[in-house]
């Protein structure tokens, strides 16, 4: 496969603005950046810097103000809302700070969500599921509900969900921040070798401790995105 061939994702020339009143905020100036399948790539940035922005434009959650967005060669930019839902539920796995789990369902419950979003029946969504959570080492706690599960757990019952689908981008905003430090290794752990069966995993975060395990990162910093950081403390 060539350079060009990896490229799954890529911002060309992007801007995002939002208007307050008579005030126009600028949470990202113009960025051209691709992204790679089989890489970890790592955004980072303290808070408010923009990289969140950034994360949303890659995930077809926002358009961007000007610019264009492109997925798999697609100016996806250009979709309606319908059009780029379909893309997150079918080729974008999401993993979030806050493992967004659903209280009431079980850990399998959970991961089978997405597909039954898809219309994948039933028994299939139930043994994909199951094949998710074993391979993220949760086969014994396919009826555990979240409360029962420690903060690492939650993560992984997350990244079972997100690649119950088999996208070809896992996005993670924040994905280690709730973890004690042991819990964080796991999940990085499961994250990078994702990456290393072809997926593009791209990360937000402001820890610094998370730049190991990446294969390219980026910064953001009021609105600038560059391969460069200015100031180590800012994100302590």
């Amino acid at each position: 496969m060539s350079l060009m061939e990896n490229k799954i994702i890529e911002v060309k020339k992007v801007v995002k603005t939002y208007k307050t009143g008579d005030t126009t905020i600028t949470a990202l100036t113009e960025t051209t950046e691709s992204f790679d399948l089989g890489k970890v790539t790592l955004i980072m940035g303290p808070s408010g810097s923009g990289k969140t922005t950034l994360l949303s434009m890659i995930g077809c959650v926002i358009y961007p103000t000007s610019g264009a967005v492109f997925f798999d060669g697609e100016e996806v930019s250009k979709y309606s809302e319908k059009q780029l839902a379909g893309v997150r539920l079918h080729k974008i796995g999401f993993i979030f700070q806050q493992f967004n789990l659903i209280e009431p369902l079980t850990a399998l419950e959970n991961v089978m969500q997405p597909l039954l979003l898809m219309g994948v029946s039933k028994s299939e969504a139930l043994e994909r599921s199951k094949i998710a959570l074993e391979k993220v080492g949760l086969g014994n706690r396919f009826k555990n509900l979240p409360k029962k599960l420690s903060g690492g757990q939650k993560q992984r019952v997350a990244i079972a969900r997100a690649l119950v689908t088999n996208p070809q981008i896992v996005l993670c905003d924040e994905p280690t921040a709730s973890l004690d430090s042991k819990s964080a290794v796991m999940v990085m752990e499961e994250l990078k070798g994702l990456a290393a069966d072809g997926k593009a995993v791209i990360i937000v975060s402001h820890d610094l401790r998370l730049r190991k395990y990446a294969d390219r990162i980026i910064y953001v910093e009021e609105g600038v995105v560059s391969n460069t950081i200015s100031n180590e403390d800012d994100y302590k």
